[in-house]
């Protein structure tokens, strides 16, 4: 009697599996459906970096007196931004006044005005991209050649990395807009900065540009020497890094001009800088961008807003450019509010920066 009960038993059990194996594909085929549903939503909660550049500690010439020559951000100005949903300033700085001798020490009263900043910063629980806005030059001369090698390039990053290092709300921005430099030329700067960032034991958060300006609409032209391309090659201990680029609306994507007859060639780029980032499995900051006061520029800075929230799966955030005490009324992109009129921007950067937003463990940039 035992074999037909053994039998019997295998069939009943072959049922089961077969049940059981039926039961898992049909999961597995509502998982694969569902599954990039879910990640669709999880990219819809947008960037995590949300903000403004405070500029004005880069006007003037290498030296000057502050608050002649140039000027860092009030408080009052920083607490208007926060006000308006804001969570991030990218803060520009002329690494000559920071560094007036290469090689050398950095500048003791330049620092603490540096660090004054960024505690007001903290105070309004901003993160702070660091910006030397230098275009990769110093006193005119490019980096990568003499006296401005990339190890002097480096030295510079180190002593900054040194005062700064492992303070979660900082980020390191290397370089604004190098431009005329090759990007085979400047990713050996880059990387040499990088190397020097981690020697010092800094794990924070670094943000890479490309050369030809850092734009969006041009990262993948250049044939060979594409920043597509090239920068691909950043090399980063601690893999803690993405990329800045920057667009604007006008017709050459200068932002030097009040109209923005490219719209629709803006959204495009950062569009396709999503593609190239999700490809390439990297994120991507929007560290520069702005439009005039007309309506159909405002209407573009909407689409590309929503077109970042919308890809908040590589797209680490966004500052607008620009702001800052000093610039005057009558500067097209400007958003410094004056006689206490906010301009026609805010309301479309108000709306992105208090959109649904990733929850803070997604937003963590400290490397572990």
């Amino acid at each position: 009697m035992e074999a037909p009960i053994l039998a019997a038993a295998a069939e009943t059990t072959g049922k089961q599996l077969r049940a059981s194996s039926s039961k898992w594909r049909r999961l597995l085929t509502i998982a694969a459906t569902v599954l990039p549903l879910q990640a669709h939503a999880a990219g819809a909660a947008g960037p995590c970096l949300r903000g403004i550049n405070l500029s004005g500690a880069e006007f003037g010439e290498p030296g000057g007196t502050v608050f002649k020559d140039y000027a860092y951000p009030s408080e009052e100005t920083i607490a208007y931004f926060q006000k308006k949903g804001m969570n991030t300033v990218r803060l520009p700085f002329q690494w000559e006044r920071l560094q007036p001798e290469l090689g050398q020490s950095l500048n003791e009263d330049e620092l603490q005005r540096l660090k004054d900043t960024v505690a007001l910063l903290r105070k309004h629980k901003m993160t702070i991209i660091l910006d030397p806005h230098n275009y990769a030059y110093y006193k005119k001369v490019q980096i990568g050649t003499a006296p401005v090698t990339t190890l002097a390039f480096a030295d510079f990053w180190t002593r900054l990395a040194a005062e700064f290092s492992d303070q979660p709300d900082i980020v390191f921005g290397l370089m604004n807009e190098p431009h005329d430099i090759s990007a085979k030329k400047w990713l050996e700067a880059a990387n040499t900065a990088i190397r020097g960032i981690r020697a010092v034991g800094a794990n924070n958060y670094v943000l890479v540009p490309g050369t030809r300006w850092t734009g969006a609409h041009s990262w993948q032209s250049g044939d060979d020497d594409a920043n597509g391309t090239v920068m691909l090659g950043i090399k980063d201990a601690r893999k803690n890094f993405g990329y800045e680029v920057h667009q604007y609306f006008d017709s050459d994507s200068s932002g030097t001009k009040d109209e923005c007859s490219g719209n629709d060639k803006a959204k495009q780029a950062i569009l396709d800088m999503s593609d190239w980032a999700r490809k390439n499995d990297t994120k991507l900051l929007l560290g520069e961008f702005g439009v005039s006061q007309a309506p159909e520029c405002v209407a573009g800075l909407k689409d590309v807003l929503g077109a970042m929230q919308d890809d908040g799966d590589v797209w680490l955030g966004w500052t607008y450019w620009v702001a800052g005490d000093w610039w005057p009324e009558t500067e097209p992109l400007n958003v410094q509010p004056h006689d206490g009129k906010d301009r026609k921007q805010l309301a479309a950067l108000q709306a992105a920066a208090k959109a649904p937003a990733p929850d803070k463990a997604a937003c963590r940039l400290m490397a572990k």
